[in-house]
This record gives structure tokens, C-alpha cells and sequence, in this order.
């Protein structure tokens, strides 16, 4: 999808948020009614997709039919705003993400693909997306102290990802560098980190994905996904950007989107 051309110079808009179909804390209707009184343009809902176990944080396959309904429902209801249908879909391997026949099988407008759970060393999925105080307790009980492999493991899953396709944006492309540092402080320094993360925005680059500026942990941690230190080489690739705000609350919709916009104005 051009986003650019989607969005058309607008300034007020958010296409990554999370409702009661996933790990959101209101309705859609909630958001919807926020994004209209804030003179959003646009605005895009993209639960946490379905997986092939349960979580606490992703919507169940059994919901896509209401989740999509309801996106036709606000549609109908509200306005100006235009109102987007996504999902922020999970890359779990080959075998499930953005590219899988099921997604690429729902009416959405646009797909945002994601890494949140990795592999532990005995091949089990665990979330890593957590807070950092969750992070660390996962690095004792799930994967043996060993950042490095937890590191490495996200960036690999990430690229393969992108290089599977089936989405349009990729999402806190270098979230892990975040909890990481709680663990490893200095770590998004190393040499080695860098050159991973380096890798993942060359792919990007390659497959003509857009990125976003995710400003979620903006007032609360000062800090975006990717990094500042990260965004040059995002800009010399030529990477076509969002600003999203990941948002969880209605009140939250451009939490910290205009220090996101003046980063690539």
C-alpha cells in the first residue's frame, strides 16, 4: 500500500491500535469516537491476530468475524474519519505470519507483521514483549541468561519475515533493543547488535516495506522504535515511514506522534 498517497500530507493519524479484541483497554467504539474528536484523518485498528495457541494478549480466530464487522459498523456510523481494518500479525517461522494463506485470505486494508515471541532453546515460544521487568524474569526461567541467542534470534526471525512478505508495515523493528538494555545495559551499542540491526533495515529497504516511527514508549521512556541511532540509515535507504502510536487507550491515539512526525519532517 502507498501510505503516502493514502494519507496525503495528513498529520493526524494512527494505523497501529489495540482494542478490546486484543490486549486494548476500550471498546473500538471508544477509539473511534477519540479519533473523530481529535480530527484524525485516518484511522487503522489492528488487533493482535489470532496464533496458533492461546495467548492473553492476541485475539482468537473464533473474533475475526466480529472484529470485522465492527470495522464495518463504525464505518457506517462515523465520520470523517476514514476507518482501516488491519491486524498486527505474528511471525511465528515458516509456517505462520503475514505471508500465511489465512491472512492473505482476510479482507484487511493494509498488515502489519511483527516479532513478539521467539523460540527458547528447546524450540518453545515465549513472549518477549513484555515489560522489562518480565523480560529479565524470562531470560533466568526461559532462556539461560543467554542475550545474545535471544538477540540474535529476534533480528533472524524478523528478516525472514520481511523476506517471506505479506505485509505492508513492519512493526517496532527493533523492539528487543528496549527490553534488552534493561538486561544488557549498552547492549544496542555492541558491534554486533548494530550490525543486525543494520541487516533487518536493509531488508526492509529491499522488500519496499514501509516502517513505522512506533512512539508508544515515547512519554513514558523517551525512546522510539527504531532508535534515533537507527533512523539514518532508515532515511538513507530511502525506507517510506509512519508514525504510529501503538496506542492500548483512546486517550493515547497521538501519544507522542508530533515529536515521531518531527524526526522525518
Amino acid at each position: 500500500m502507498d501510505f503516502q498517497r493514502l494519507l496525503n500530507g495528513s498529520t493526524l493519524y494512527n494505523l497501529h491500535s489495540h482494542t478490546q479484541f486484543c490486549d486494548g483497554r476500550d471498546t473500538m467504539d471508544a477509539f473511534a469516537r477519540a479519533a473523530v474528536a481529535a480530527g484524525f484523518t485516518h484511522y487503522g485498528f489492528s488487533p493482535h491476530s489470532p496464533t496458533p495457541f492461546r495467548t492473553s494478549c492476541n485475539m482468537g480466530r473464533e473474533a475475526v468475524p466480529a472484529y470485522l464487522a465492527e470495522v464495518d459498523r463504525i464505518r457506517s456510523v462515523y465520520g470523517p474519519t476514514r476507518f482501516l481494518a488491519s491486524m498486527e500479525i505474528d511471525y511465528l517461522g515458516p509456517e505462520w505470519g503475514p505471508d500465511s494463506p489465512y491472512f492473505r485470505s482476510l479482507p484487511l486494508d493494509y498488515r502489519i507483521g511483527s516479532v513478539h515471541f521467539i523460540p527458547d532453546q528447546d524450540g518453545n515460544y515465549v513472549d518477549i514483549d513484555g515489560s522489562p521487568e518480565s523480560f529479565i524474569r524470562k531470560m533466568h526461567s526461559n532462556f539461560r541468561d543467554d542475550i545474545r541467542y535471544v538477540v540474535e534470534t529476534f533480528y533472524e526471525h524478523s528478516i525472514a519475515m520481511v523476506r517471506a512478505g505479506g505485509l505492508d508495515i513492519i512493526g517496532h523493528l527493533d523492539k528487543i533493543g528496549h527490553n534488552a538494555s534493561h538486561f544488557a545495559p549498552g547492549i544496542e551499542d555492541e558491534p554486533w547488535y548494530t550490525a543486525l540491526a543494520h541487516e533487518l533495515i536493509r531488508a526492509v529497504a529491499e522488500a519496499g516495506i514501509t516502517a513505522e516511527i512506533n512512539t508508544k514508549a515515547y512519554e513514558r521512556c523517551g525512546r522510539m522504535f527504531p532508535s534515533q541511532a537507527l533512523l539514518p540509515l532508515v532515511r538513507e535507504l530511502g525506507i517510506p515511514l509512519v508514525v504510529n502510536s501503538d496506542a492500548h487507550y483512546p486517550d493515547r491515539i497521538n501519544s507522542g506522534c508530533p515529536e515521531g512526525l518531527a524526526l522525518i519532517s
